[in-house]
Formats: structure tokens, C-alpha cells, sequence
């Protein structure tokens, strides 16, 4: 099973596209200058410009994070779009970091280095003394470099990335492997990821090699065994841990790692998350009887899912299933799509779940966090996941206005959809001779009674929700497909507190609106946002509803006129609260879940 480049997919007006664009334009408001600054000043060049804040402060250790997410965001831009100015700044990030690559070891730095803070923070970390991940930040720029070559054909990008993969052997070599798993207690992103990724590129076996290395005995060995053992551990840090081991295996066929990351994947998605489909709290996990407790205002990181929805990639392409599609759309909808502030395009570090409470955003200038990072990342790849193929198959797994051009098959495909707005999806097909392969359309487990048409005749349907439906025949050019999903009101409780319950329309999650009233600066400028005071502040009584969940169901009424828009009688006489999709409420308190009582 295959996913088509992002240069195949093209997005079409709709939500997706929308949050394409802002990001789109955040990214040309930042400074390739800026960004470089602690780059050039560490390898002892000219630095112009004024540095950001933040994260990316000079005195912040984990300075050049986000410099790698925005050469990878700018190539996902670049591969999504077509336009030519993020390729040049793609290029433009490249060159400096060659020029600071090649001036370090003038200052003391052993060849092939690369990075905006001392070679002795590495030091730092093998002697466990205290430090700000700086393998974490490495993985983030070899992941931009890399990206630089795959989506840019950028010819600078590998060479510095070899050589900094070098530098990663003289380091990791002299280290004995209990030393090496002692590092390893240190967050250190996807290094075991990116490294995999590259042995796929040069077929070098020190690549594959290191890769191993990074692979973390202490947490992996458990999953291996199919055991849980993710609680209280920091839930970001063991997301790519698993990603790596996914790659891992597709090179090498080792079934453990298949199998550990197949685990990993089943608890989270099914156990340890919320209805958006994002999971931790304060970025951890916790005991699955206590969701309850937490319900707070920095729950579900938005980096978690970020890289979840990744993890579920390598999922669904070892065996395709609706059941992976479904996760997959439940994060994307409700999580990321909802993460990204419509009036400014910055974004969600974590998704407050705390009743009363807001969404808060980064600023321009002066956060960069590492939501901020995988935020800019997150709304370039929305074409990456709508369609799959394999030999004889095209998989249409997302109800995404989009075209796909397969030009391999002689094929294009256009999806026109309003979906969730609308329940129906029409797929045209132009072709440039008719051809026989399989259509395989998603039937989520939230829809009922799909319809299918062909040029206007019904197509008889023997698939169950939560399946596939497979479509075989030769096609001609022309032909069009029209698939309904009709969607229903549903409810799903927190897990372990059944009185705790949120609504859904088909996949998407409803939040109760409930004001503007008493609102705070919602755009954090503090480098820590788990201690912004935004967090602490007081949050207003929730409205309790009244009945069991299927009764409170039964008395939600649609607004007509409004898509996706429901209104409800709360259990305090307050009056009728309105219900929208998480992803369109910003600005105002709301609620996710809800307290409802049995009837007296």
C-alpha cells in the first residue's frame, strides 16, 4: 500500500484549504534571517536581524527547534502548493545552514555539527546533567533537511545531512550501549525516525545502524510484549519512538517492531484518548479510571496528535482499514483542523477539554513552542492521507475536497464535497482510456445506510459500517461516483465516568458555545504556556443537562438554516445552549463534555 506525493494532491476550497492558506501566509511573514540568527552566532558568522522570542530566544536551549519544522513545513508547502517561493526559502534555510556546517569547526565544534546552541550541550546529556533535549531539536533539523531533498530536489540538503549524520556517529560510537540508553532518557524526538528514513534514501547500513541505536529498550521492551505501561510517562516523547520503530520495520521486516508499534497505537487511539481524538494531560499519560480528573486546561498536547495521525499512516498502509481511517479522521477534524486560530492562523498548544474554558494561541513572534512547530507542519499535509493505492486499488479514505492526479494510471480524480457540512461526496473520474482497477471508498462505523451511485444508478452495497466498499469495474472517462454518508446525533462518554458525555454529528465533535463573556487575552506570549496565567484563571459554572445521554439526546434540535448547528435545554433553566463543531468555535468559552443527570 502506497500514499500518493503531495504534489498529486491538490486541495479545493473548503476548511482544509482555507487553513492551508492561512498557514500559507504565516509562513512568509517569518524572516529566513531571523530564523538563521542562532545558527550564524554560534558558528561565529554575521548575524542581521533581530532574533524571535520564545523558544527561539538565544538563551532558550532548545533554540533551532523550530527552524527545522519551518524548512519542513515550507517543503510540505511547496509539494502541496506549487509555489515557487517556499521552495526558495526552502533553499535559502539550506544554504545558511551549510555555511554555519562548514564555519563550526573554526569555533572548536567537530566537523559536521549543525545547530543554533554548543556542541557541550550533547555533553550535557551523556552526563546526565541538566539540559533542554537537544537530540529533540537535532531530529527536528535533520527531519527539514531531509524533507528539503524529498519534496525540493534541494541539492544542498543531503550532503549537510550526511555529514551531520557523521557527526552523530562520532557521538553515539564512543558510547557503550548502556551509556546510550542512558541518553536516551533524555526526550529525543524521532531521531531513531529521521535516521530510518535516511538509511531509505542512501541505503547506507551505518544509517539503519544509528537508527537502531535511538530505539529505547526501557519503553519499547514492555510494548513488544503487548504491555501498557504508558502511564505517567510524557506522552510526545514516546509518539515518535513508535514512528521510528514503523519505519524500522518496513526496512528491515522485523515483526517485534511491527508489532510493538501496532500495540502502542491500538492503547492510545482506543484507550488513552479523548472524543477529539487527542489524549494526555500536563503532556502526560495517566491511569485509564481517571479520565475524569482530567479534564483540564492543558489537555490533549496538540504536537501528540500531530503525531499520531503519522504513526496511523503506517497503520493503515500495512493493512488498510476503515477502522485506522476513522481514528484519522477523528483527530483531524476534531483535533488539528480545530487547532488553528481562523482570525490570525496561529495555533493550539494543547486542546482545553476543561469546561468554561478557551482555546489559546501562540503569537507571531514570540512563542515558537513545539506545537507551534508541528502546528505549521500540520495544515501543509492535509492532502497526504486522502487517497492511497496500491497495484490494483485506489483508496479515497477522506471526504476532503481535493483532486488526485495519477498520472502513472492515466487517471485524475475530483472529489467535490461540503462534507461535514454535506453528507454526500461525488468523485468524477477523467481517464485517458478506459481502465479496470478497484475503487475502494471508506464506510466510517459512525454512518448508516450508505448510498452509492454510478452515473446516477444505485449501486447495491454489502459492506457493513467500519469496512470498505469495493467498487470494480472498468471505468470510463467521466464516469462519477456519488457516495452518501448520512449522519446522526450520537453521544460517547468519558471513559470510566458514564454521567460525562459529549456529542457528535456523524465524526465531528460539538462544543457547547457559551459566550464571550469575561474573556481573556487568549494569544499567549509566555515562553511556558503550561504556566500562562490564562490557565489559571477561573473558569464560569457549566450548565448541567438534565436525563440520561440518550434522553438529552432526543430533545437536540437542528437550527435551521445552519449546518452543523444544534441547539439544547440545559438542566439549570438558563436557557438553549448552541451546539457547533469544535473545530469552527474560537473565541469563546465552550465546553466538550457535559454532566448529565438521570431524571428525578
Amino acid at each position: 500500500m502506497k500514499s500518493f506525493d503531495l504534489s498529486q494532491v491538490r486541495l479545493l476550497d473548503g476548511p482544509f484549504k482555507a487553513a492551508l492558506e492561512r498557514d500559507a501566509a504565516y509562513l512568509l511573514q517569518l524572516e529566513p534571517e531571523r530564523l538563521l540568527y542562532n545558527f550564524r552566532v554560534n558558528a561565529g558568522l554575521p548575524a542581521t536581524g533581530k532574533p524571535y522570542g520564545g523558544w527561539e530566544a538565544p538563551d532558550c536551549e532548545l533554540r533551532g527547534h523550530f527552524v527545522g519544522h519551518y524548512v519542513s513545513a515550507c517543503a510540505l508547502m511547496y509539494a502541496s502548493t506549487g509555489q515557487s517561493v517556499f521552495k526558495e526559502r526552502v533553499g535559502a534555510l539550506v544554504a545558511g545552514f551549510a555555511e554555519c556546517q562548514a564555519a563550526l569547526p573554526s569555533q572548536g565544534y567537530h566537523p559536521g555539527y549543525l545547530s543554533a546552541f554548543p556542541e557541550s550541550f550533547f555533553d550535557r546529556v551523556e552526563g546526565r546533567n541538566p539540559v533542554w533535549a537537544p537530540y529533540y531539536t537535532l531530529h527536528k533539523i535533520m527531519a527539514g533537511l531531509l524533507d528539503a531533498h524529498l519534496y525540493c530536489g534541494n541539492p544542498q540538503a543531503l550532503p549537510v545531512l550526511e555529514d551531520l549524520t557523521d557527526w552523530v556517529r562520532f557521538r553515539v560510537d564512543k558510547l557503550s550501549y548502556e551509556q546510550m540508553q542512558i541518553t536516551l532518557l533524555m526526550e529525543f524526538g524521532g531521531m531513531n525516525e529521521v535516521l530510518a528514513n535516511l538509511y531509505g534514501v542512501t541505503k547506507n547500513p551505518d544509517h539503519l545502524r544509528l537508527s537502531l541505536a535511538f530505539n529505547d529498550e526501557v519503553v519499547l521492551e514492555p510494548l513488544m510484549r503487548g504491555e501498557d505501561r504508558l502511564n505517567r510517562l510524557h506522552a510526545n516523547t514516546q509518539i515518535p519512538k513508535l514512528i521510528g520503530l514503523a519505519r524500522q520495520y518496513e526496512l528491515t521486516d522485523d515483526t517485534r517492531l511491527r508489532d510493538a508499534a501496532r500495540f502502542f497505537w491500538e492503547r492510545v487511539a482506543f484507550h488513552h484518548s479523548y472524543v477529539i481524538g487527542g489524549h494526555s494531560d500536563d503532556e502526560l499519560f495517566f491511569p485509564l479510571d481517571r479520565f475524569a480528573d482530567h479534564l483540564s486546561s492543558v489537555s490533549a498536547e496538540t504536537c501528540n496528535t500531530y503525531n499520531m495521525l503519522r504513526l496511523t499512516r503506517h497503520i493503515f498502509q500495512w493493512e488498510p482499514s476503515a477502522q485506522a481511517m476513522d481514528f484519522y479522521e477523528r483527530g483531524l477534524f476534531n483535533h488539528i483542523l480545530a487547532s488553528q486560530d481562523p482570525h490570525t492562523g496561529m495555533m493550539l498548544y494543547f486542546a482545553s477539554l476543561k469546561p468554561g474554558h478557551v482555546k489559546v494561541y501562540n503569537s507571531p513572534e514570540e512563542s515558537f513552542w513545539c506545537c507551534t512547530g508541528t502546528g505549521i507542519e500540520n495544515h501543509a499535509r492535509y492532502g497526504e492521507s486522502i487517497y492511497f493505492h496500491d497495484e490494483d486499488a485506489l483508496y479515497v479514505n477522506l471526504f476532503i475536497a481535493s483532486e488526485l492526479n495519477w498520472a502513472a494510471r492515466g487517471l485524475a480524480l475530483r472529489q467535490e464535497t461540503r462534507f461535514p457540512e454535506s453528507d454526500t461526496t461525488r468523485l468524477t473520474l477523467t481517464l485517458s482510456q478506459p481502465s479496470r482497477f478497484r475503487l475502494n471508498l471508506r464506510y466510517p462505523a459512525w454512518a448508516k445506510e450508505a448510498q452509492v451511485t454510478i452515473n446516477g444508478a444505485v449501486e447495491t452495497i454489502h459492506a457493513q459500517p467500519g469496512s470498505i466498499i469495493p467498487l470494480e469495474r472498468e471505468w470510463q472517462n467521466g464516469d462519477q461516483i456519488e457516495l452518501r454518508l448520512p449522519m446522526q446525533l450520537h453521544s460517547e462518554s468519558l471513559p470510566g465516568a458514564p454521567h460525562l458525555v459529549s456529542f457528535l454529528y456523524g465524526p465531528i465533535v460539538l462544543a457547547g458555545a457559551l459566550g464571550a463573556a469575561d474573556m481573556p487575552d487568549v494569544y499567549v506570549r509566555d515562553p511556558n504556556t503550561r504556566n500562562a496565567a490564562v490557565n489559571f484563571l477561573r473558569t464560569p459554572p457549566v450548565p448541567g443537562l438534565n436525563g440520561t445521554p440518550q434522553i438529552v439526546l432526543s430533545h437536540i434540535e437542528p437550527v435551521a438554516g445552519e449546518p452543523l448547528t444544534f441547539r439544547l435545554q440545559d438542566a439549570d433553566a438558563v436557557g438553549m445552549i448552541e451546539l457547533i463543531p469544535f473545530y469552527c468555535l474560537h473565541h469563546q468559552r465552550y465546553t466538550v463534555y457535559w454532566s448529565c443527570a438521570a431524571p428525578v
